[in-house]
């Protein structure tokens, strides 16, 4: 039995209307702020239902293409992504203010985190708004990235972040979604590979290594039809080995 407390996240306000099934197994959610998804009435119905589950609440913030999901990379200017990101982060705190909740952190969407993951120029820009902001809120990163490096070296708090459903390259990067393997579908598959990084700090690539990673928190993806029911197994699995979600 491992003695053990992680967080689950969860991405939603996306559009699919599952956030119901979703929220009562998580810890955390990362609501869309008009991106890549998400207005003012989706997100004030997401916050409503994250704080009656007592579930802590992040912005996620993306590149401004709801056309292609946020999934697509773009070039933008560095005051124009990062006025762009602070407006998607402000217009879900005011909700926030006016719902009496603190926004806990914020967690980049798609496009906008993997470029972060290895770019400078977008690591950056997401580095910058963190400052901007006048309560210390975390920022979710993938280990051993160029985003994670400069918000320590900036004094931003980081969470390290973990994709329960998502397969990984050598190097720490996601597998593509182009690729057939990109996805985890089956329950017991996510477990082990969710318990394997929780109890080595190592995850199991598709080149089938075993990659040194630091997790603190893991995501599952809103918009995967078996979230629900893949969510539900995982947190039970899980306690079951002793890991406390909190």
């Amino acid at each position: 039995m491992l003695n053990q407390t992680i967080d689950i996240n969860v991405d939603v306000g996306e559009g699919i209307g599952n956030e119901s099934q979703l929220i009562p197994y998580v810890s955390s959610c990362n609501i869309a702020c008009g991106g890549h998804a998400g207005n003012s009435k989706t997100m004030r119905k997401v916050v409503r239902l994250a704080k009656n589950h007592n579930v802590k609440i992040g912005a996620h913030p993306s590149f401004p293409d709801m056309e292609n999901f946020g999934r697509k990379p773009m070039d933008m200017p560095c005051v124009a992504l990062f006025t762009s990101i602070k407006n998607q982060i402000d217009s879900l705190v005011t909700i926030l203010e006016d719902e009496n909740v603190l926004l806990h952190h914020v967690k980049p969407h798609g496009a906008l985190y993997n470029m972060a993951a290895t770019n400078i120029k977008t690591a950056t820009a997401i580095v910058e708004v963190m400052k901007s902001i006048a309560q210390p809120i975390k920022l979710y990163v993938p280990f051993n990235s160029v985003i994670e490096k400069l918000a320590v070296q900036n004094n931003i708090p980081i969470t390290y972040e973990a994709f329960a459903d998502r397969n990984y390259n050598n190097d720490l990067t996601l597998v593509s979604r182009h690729e057939n393997n990109a996805l985890i579908h089956d329950a017991g598959v996510m477990f082990e590979h969710v318990f394997r990084m929780i109890s080595t700090q190592k995850v199991k690539t598709i080149q089938d290594d075993d990659v040194v990673i630091k997790a603190e928190t893991f995501c599952i993806h809103g918009d995967n039809l078996q979230a629900a029911n893949l969510l539900k197994n995982l947190r039970l699995n899980l306690e079951s080995k002793g890991i406390k979600i909190l």
